[in-house]
This record gives structure tokens, sequence and C-alpha cells, in this order.
């Protein structure tokens, strides 16, 4: 099934500069029958403000804080949620495991997390330390190991907020067995999250006020598709009784909430999601009525030091989405020196970028950045004497961020880059590259969607495999070829199971995937974007 994230975009000009909370309305500071949730989804690593294209200086844990103490000091029932996936992303968290995300997040004083399918990046050695150092529960009902509960995980939780019960409960997207770390999710069982809810929303129910479901599952557009839905809207159809679910996953940028009919209880069930990298914080304001239930909703996504260029009279501008928020200066020295720490290993040039490499459709088709990713690969298996390899592969969830024009430094790819996997080659007959092409067909729009080195030529028609050749030759069934890819695919990530089943005379060059980039930009000097039509769909 091809998914759709929803068209719904953020138009930042148009957000209201009070969701920004600045300016509280002090006259009723309590506002005792409100309930608010503030929450984030898909963090990723980014503790410090950041270069987002095509401004700096955007998001952040310390201007989040600023924004998140301003809410709290005009309303006294407040909670803070996350939707998952606080590990990959800049080199400041990778390099610490997440920590200094972590420490903002305690610091700010988030009331629960959901577990997201990066979580599972980190060693279960490490995953259990970012457990007992996070001052907040993380939440997941529908993964077990040997039967039993994932150490540190709770299904749910109930928050009693000045009288009003809320139950949080937590699910994962049970796709995460291929798109989780191989190596890390082996002992890992993922449940059906629907059926999980429609077993515990019904005692939550008995226990709690309020019942919010916390997921990790994706929010896709059931509009614009013939098929069965999937991931938070699935769960709003076939599990009657949530009031409101706040989903991460897809990356969803939202400007209203998705409102999708129960089909037992015919209630329309709210779904909410804010993007990614903690650009937007949700801000859903809850007013309780006498018997504790939710009797309106009010909801927008708030930036946070979003910008925008905007040209006027003639001359390029920048301007705010919102009000630019103050960064708490507590927060910031805890986590700039964890900057500090790698800056000096990080900052240095490796080359000039000639014009800005998007990232905005590398899960949608060719592009130029996963272009230069894949070339790069193999132009470094080359130099270090690896001769024999027909093609590279990569998945185009795996490119992660914009190669801005300019200057690129070693940090920079870091974060174009951030999964901690290295090259590896493997043999495969040319009748299972085939039908591995077929499947990566199937895969336009997902983070599994194939990204090609120069070498091959594929034709996609409505996820359907038309052609696929190498050097402008067809495959040969009986013939054996060498591919090269990242650790995650070779393990079958991604659902590329085949590569783990029929793959054969693998090798893992223990070179990191970014290392060899950084070495293929210092040696070029300059890179310029190109597409070739390497792989055409329509």
């Amino acid at each position: 099934m091809k998914k759709i994230f929803l068209p719904i975009v953020c138009i930042l000009s148009l957000i209201l500069v009070s969701c920004a909370g600045i300016s509280a309305n002090a006259s009723n500071p309590k506002n005792e029958n409100k309930l608010v949730i503030l929450h984030t989804n898909d963090h990723h690593g980014h503790p410090l403000a950041f270069y987002d294209y095509p401004c700096p200086d955007q998001g952040g844990l310390p201007a989040r804080a600023t924004f998140i103490k301003s809410v709290r000091d005009e309303y006294s029932n407040v909670l803070v949620l996350d939707a998952g996936d606080i590990n990959t992303g800049r080199a400041e968290s990778n390099f610490f495991d997440a920590q200094p995300d972590i420490i903002g997040y305690n610091y700010i004083g988030y009331d629960a997390m959901a577990v997201g399918n990066h979580e599972f990046d980190p060693s279960p050695a490490k995953m259990q330390k970012q457990i007992k150092s996070s001052k907040f529960p993380w939440l997941c009902a529908n993964i077990s190991k040997d039967g039993k509960p994932l150490a540190g995980i709770e299904p749910y939780i109930i928050k009693n907020v000045n009288g009003t019960k809320v139950a949080i409960l937590g699910l994962i997207d049970p796709n995460t067995y291929m798109t989780g770390n191989p190596q890390n999710i082996k002992d890992i069982e993922f449940a059906d999250p629907v059926e999980t809810a429609k077993k515990l929303v019904p005692i939550l129910k008995t226990k709690a006020d309020i019942i919010v479901a916390l997921v990790h599952l994706g929010t896709y557009n059931p509009f614009f598709t013939k098929e069965k839905a999937t991931g938070s809207v699935l769960l709003a159809q076939e599990v009657n009784d949530i009031d409101l679910i706040i989903d991460g996953h897809s990356h969803t940028k939202m400007k209203e909430p998705l409102e999708i009919e129960n089909k037992y209880s015919k209630k329309k069930i709210p779904i909410v999601q804010v993007g990614c990298w903690g650009l937007y914080v949700g801000k859903a304001i809850l007013t309780l009525d006498e018997q504790k239930k939710i009797s309106s909703m009010n909801w927008e996504p708030c930036p946070i030091n979003v910008q925008y260029v905007e040209k006027k009279d003639g001359k390029k501008i920048t301007l705010y989405a919102g009000e630019k928020i103050e960064k708490d200066p507590v927060l910031l020295k805890k986590l700039s020196k964890y900057k500090e720490k790698v800056d000096a290993f990080l900052s240095k040039k490796i080359g000039v970028a000639k014009e800005t490499f998007s990232n905005k459709e590398s899960r949608e088709k060719e592009t130029a950045l996963a272009n230069m990713v894949c070339d790069g690969q193999m132009w470094y298996l080359n130099s270090i004497g690896i001769k024999n390899v027909h093609f590279f592969f990569q998945n185009g969830g795996g490119i992660r961020t914009t190669l801005g024009k300019g200057d690129i430094q070693k940090s920079t790819i870091y974060e174009i880059l951030p999964f901690d996997n290295t090259i590896v080659t493997l043999k495969i007959k040319g009748e299972d590259l085939l039908k591995f092409f077929e499947q990566a067909a199937t895969n336009i729009g997902k983070g599994a969607m194939p990204q090609i080195s120069k070498e091959v030529n594929l034709v996609i028609n409505s996820g359907k495999l038309v052609s696929a050749t190498i050097d402008g030759n067809e495959i040969h069934a009986e013939r054996f070829y060498t591919i090269a890819t990242n650790s995650y695919i070779a393990a079958g990530g991604d659902g590329y199971s085949i590569l783990k089943e029929k793959g054969f005379d693998n090798y893992d060059t223990s070179v990191m995937q970014r290392d060899a980039i950084i070495e293929y930009i210092s040696a070029q000097k300059e890179i310029i974007p190109k597409t070739d039509n390497r792989i055409k769909t329509n």
C-alpha cells in the first residue's frame, strides 16, 4: 500500500502570534476548567537551535523550554507529552546517545514519552541507560520480550491533574520489526496496536476521565486511497472511547486536527501531529465540563523560532512565523557544552555545495542528494580497491536532512546520515535481485524508497517494476551480482529481508557511510546537484 502523507501544509505566515504564548493573558492565570496538553513528536536529536532551510537558529530545547514555561504561567493544568523518536539526529545528540535531549526533556518537565521506532537505534544497554536517566516514563503497550513487558517501559500511566484523571496510552507501529535496527529488535515482539488498544481502553475507561493515545503509528491520508486505513487513522476508526490521539512517525505537519469518525460510536476522534525536530509544539486546550469530560477543544501548532524568507521591495527578508522566543539561559548552558565537544571535530570544512541539495522528496523520487550519497559510496569503494561492485542501494528514509548551498562542514554530513550504518557488500543471484527491485518498487513514498547509484536504471509504474537494468544491460536471472548497501538494509531492514535470506558472501567494510561521504566530498572539493532519470516513476 502506498502511504500518502496528509496534504496539510503549515502556512507559516498565518500562524497566530498568540501561539507563542509569550504574552499570556494574566487576567485569568489559573483557567481551572481548562486542561492544556502540549506535545511534540519526532524530535530526532535536535537539542539546540539549528539550521533548517532556508534559515538558521530555529527550534531547540532552550526556546521550547521558554515557550512551555509561558504556557504553565497562564494555565494551572498542563501536561507535556512526546510521541516518540527522541533519538538519531544531530551530532551533539548522536555522539552522546541522546543524553543532551533527555537532560532537556527532564528540565522542561515532560510527563511522558511514547516509544518510537528510533528508540531501538541504540543498543539495548544504551536504551536502558536512556530510560533510567529519564525522569518521565516511556510508554508502549504493544511491545514485549519473551512474553513480558520490555524493562523500564510502561503500557500506560494515569495522571491526576487537579482532580481530573487522564489516562495516557502508548503504542508503536508494529512495522518497527522492519524499520528498527535488526540487531537490536531481534528478540522484541510487536503486537497489533489496534487489538492492544481494544483490550486496554475499556479498562482505562473505568479508571480515568479522559483517554489520550500517545502513539508512534503515523498519520496517513485515508481519503485518497480505497485501501484500508492504517496507523493512527485505523486506531481512531476501530477503537472507541479515545478522546485524543497524539501521533508521530510520519512527520506530518498539521495546521488543524484530523477528525476521524469512529465506526462504533460515530464520534469524531481528533488526531494531531506537529512535523518533526521540535520546530513546532502542539497546543491542545481542552475545556472540561462539571463531569470532567471534554466539552470542546482548541488546537494549534506553535512555532519555536521557525523562520522563513520573503521578498519585500526586491529584497529578501527573514521573518518569524510567530514571536521570537528567547532561549532559557540555564538549559542553554547545560546543552551547549555538548555541542562544544563535537564542534572542534565537526566544524572542519570539507567542500562546497554549488547549489542546495534538497531532501524533501527522498522518499518519493530520485533526488540529487540521494544520488550524491549513492555515487559517493561507490566512489569510496573504488578508492579503497573494492572495484567489483555493480551498484549501491540506499533507503531514502536513511537520508535525513537537506544539504544547503555553500561551505560543507563535517557536522552537516552527520545530520544527513545520522545512523551508525556501515557499508556492506554482498552477492545475490539475478532472479533474487529482480525480486528485490520488485519489492523496492512498492516502496514509493516510504522510508524504504529505493535510491540507487548511477549504474542502475529503474522504471516503476504505479508501484510495479517495469524494467531494471545495470550499466544498460538487463539483469540475467542465473547470473550473480555484487551489490553494496548500508548495514541496516543488508540485515533486512525496512522489510528487505530478501537480502538477508538470499544474499551471501557478505562483507562489512566497517566504514561508516558518513565517513565515506566526507572522504568523497573532500576529494571532489565542489559538488553540484544533479539527477539523471536513474529512477523513472509514474
